[in-house]
């Protein structure tokens, strides 16, 4: 193992100064995203302890089912401002403490002097795209699952006559739905060729069958049309695959963060074929996936080059600087996302204006940086 990474470094050209970056950094990092974990998870317990002690979740189920993919949950959220404030907190120490100038005064770029906090920026990038591509979203629904169960009241739809484009040639409705037992009430099937309704089914009741993952159609009549000829068939029970899901009756705030890359792919091309006009929230959430790891390596220069000077008041103004720095990144990244879910904005670019203002910022940062 030990020869492993001594390999490695020979292949990035590691030197002993890069290490010690490199730790002071992941050091910085892991302390200060458990001490912000561990004051959350303390809030949470002491807000939600009444429904634990009235519920009926074990104390296995609140740990594993709840907690742990909560701490996950919370661990994505808070990485790129954690890692921010970090990098600001240990460089501004090393600055008042003297250690930047000398290793500047030597003969080292300032470019140079960069090179390891990239590499841990590209380490952490590379492990937070994987995390909020396909870990963190199974755990997120792992945790609403526990929540609409023990802690609060699950969601039950209220619409009423609500229509679904199934495919360019099917489409369903319901009349109500109630997402406890994942059943709805008076259902609809019609299918079309051209402008010619070929196909319709109706039923009393369809409820999801979690053993079949299929819809159980229930009391249902099937009209079949072809030109003059008709015919009729019913029965009491038929199951059937539809392109429908019981997430599609959710709150879809619940659905949002809860979806892979793949699912958000797969949910966007079903939202654009029935065409409900929610297609920009998933097309922002796989926005979110694909630039967060654009985001850590702004904020990792960001921070560098606010704190690399050693000024007087020790690390408080570079901290207090990049605090309200990253306030202003996140308050932008919140309304670039307001305007194109619910103006006219296109998502590529609310999803970019943000990066690309504060990555500007960025470069203006480095270039006037102390050298």
């Amino acid at each position: 193992m030990k020869s492993i990474i001594n390999k490695f470094k020979k292949l990035l050209n590691i030197t002993k100064l890069d290490e010690h970056i490199i730790k002071k950094f992941l050091g910085t990092f892991f302390f200060g995203l458990a001490i912000f974990i561990i004051i959350i998870v303390i809030f949470d317990i002491s807000e939600k302890l009444d429904d634990f002690l009235k519920g009926s979740a074990t104390f296995k189920q609140i740990v594993l089912d709840y907690y742990v993919n909560f701490v996950l949950f919370y661990v994505s959220v808070l990485s790129p401002v954690v890692i921010f404030l970090a990098v600001i907190f240990f460089t501004a120490k090393m600055a008042n403490n003297t250690e930047i100038v000398p290793i500047l005064s030597s003969g080292v770029s300032y470019f140079r002097f960069l090179y390891p906090y990239f590499i841990t920026a590209a380490f952490l990038a590379v492990v937070s795209f994987i995390a909020n591509a396909y870990i963190i979203p199974p755990s997120t629904r792992t945790k609403l699952d526990f929540e609409h169960t023990y802690i609060h009241t699950k969601y039950e739809y209220k619409g009423q006559n609500r229509h679904f484009k199934l495919d360019e040639h099917s489409y369903a409705y319901i009349q109500s739905y109630n997402i406890k037992d994942n059943s709805g009430y008076k259902f609809t099937l019609e299918k079309f060729k051209g402008d010619t309704l070929y196909y319709k089914l109706v039923a009393n009741r369809i409820a999801w069958d979690t053993t079949k993952k299929e819809w159980k159609i229930e009391n249902y009549s099937i009209r079949h049309n072809n030109g003059l000829k008709e015919r009729m068939e019913g029965g009491d029970k038929l199951f059937m695959k539809l392109n429908l899901s019981t997430r599609d009756f959710e709150k879809q705030d619940d659905t949002r963060g809860s979806m892979t890359l793949p699912q958000l792919n797969r949910q966007i091309e079903l939202e654009e074929l029935r065409g409900t006009g929610n297609v920009s929230k998933y097309e922002m959430d796989r926005w979110r996936i694909l630039t967060t790891p654009v985001s850590i390596f702004i904020l990792v220069v960001m921070a560098v080059t606010l704190s690399s000077k050693k000024v007087r008041g020790g690390v408080g103004l570079p901290l207090g600087i990049g605090i309200g720095c990253s306030f202003a990144y996140i308050i932008l990244m919140q309304f670039a996302e307001i305007f194109s879910t619910k103006g006219d904005l296109p998502t590529y670019i609310a999803a970019w204006v943000p990066h690309i203002i504060f990555g500007s910022l960025a470069i203006y940062l480095y270039k006037i940086a102390p050298k």
